[in-house]
């Protein structure tokens, strides 16, 4: 199988640094398995590495599309294993840095989605149901997916129901079907620090991010885009939460703060998806550590 190194961990904890460090010594070139960083004009909130940063290594799924565009994790799945087929053909490892999750796990393992185009068609017939009137279609034809799928997510609900609507394998059936291989000889690395100064560097980011003109950032996509927060691709952490100042509902304090919550709780829940859902190699940044795990890639990847 090909290689396929991966760092994972909340933001701010520093896989950027890391990943440039690695693919120095290891010849390698970066994807970004991030979910925002896609979008070209998404750069102080996503947290996006600058050119300087990048330090002349190559990186992808990054600046690829307008605010316009929606980026699925059935998208990322195949842009990311395209990068990975041309990396390795380049004779250099491809490096995922991010912390989405689902895109990342898509990638690496067995997943198989319905094409895209036909579902984005096929939403717009459940536009106007209610929550309530979404979970009794879906309960008609995929009740079991109600198991893992919140009244209130309407996202979910909605695609669940395209996908039976389409005659496609219903959405537990393709979880299911899934045999959770990897089809990568993946080394993951999952990053983490104590929770408590976790939080105050997640906090100490977004108030570099305000000092770097987040606000100046969104107020100039606004003047572009009337629309801008009926966007997908506003969706994000550190986008979402301008929308109510903008519209004078909420001072700037709040939304700061809003931002720094909402952070803090990303990253809760990202440690708790990682734990459960992949095999991850977690190393603690408090400790020294980058030594001895530098020297368990390198056995890895010289075995390999």
């Amino acid at each position: 199988m090909k290689q396929v190194l991966v760092i994972v961990g909340p933001t701010a904890i520093g896989k950027t640094a890391l990943s440039i460090e690695l693919a120095r010594i290891l010849d390698g070139e970066i994807i970004s398995g991030d979910s925002v960083q896609i979008y070209q004009a998404l750069n102080i909130g996503s947290a996006k590495i600058t050119k300087e940063e990048m330090q002349g290594i190559p990186h992808y799924l990054m600046n690829d599309f307008t605010l316009e565009k929606e980026y699925s994790v059935y998208q990322f799945q195949q842009y990311a294993r395209e990068k990975i087929e041309e990396i390795h053909q380049k004779g250099k490892l491809p490096i995922i840095v991010g912390g989405t999750g689902l895109y990342i796990k898509a990638c690496l393992y067995d997943y198989e989605f319905a094409e895209e185009g036909n579902l984005d068609e096929s939403v717009k017939e459940y536009e106007n149901y209610s929550n309530e009137e979404l979970v009794e279609e879906l309960k008609e034809v995929d009740p079991k997916a109600l198991e893992t799928i919140h009244s209130n997510n309407r996202k979910r609900l909605i695609r669940a129901l395209v996908i039976a609507k389409l005659g496609k394998m219903t959405k537990t059936a393709m979880i299911e079907k899934q045999e959770h291989k990897l089809l990568y000889d993946a080394f993951i690395v999952g990053m983490t620090m104590d929770r408590e100064q976790l939080y105050e560097r997640i906090n100490q980011r977004v108030e570099h991010m305000i000092k770097e003109g987040l606000e100046e950032e969104v107020r100039s996509l606004l003047e572009q885009y009337p629309n801008l927060f009926e966007l997908r691709s506003m969706h994000g952490i550190g986008y979402k939460e301008w929308a109510e100042y903008f519209l004078g509902n909420q001072g700037k304090e709040r939304t700061i703060s809003l931002i720094q919550q909402h952070s803090r709780n990303f990253a809760k829940r990202q440690y708790t998806w990682f734990h459960n859902q992949m095999k991850v190699q977690w190393v603690n940044i408090g400790d020294e550590y980058k030594d001895s795990l530098i020297e368990k890639i390198m056995e890895w990847y010289h075995e390999s």
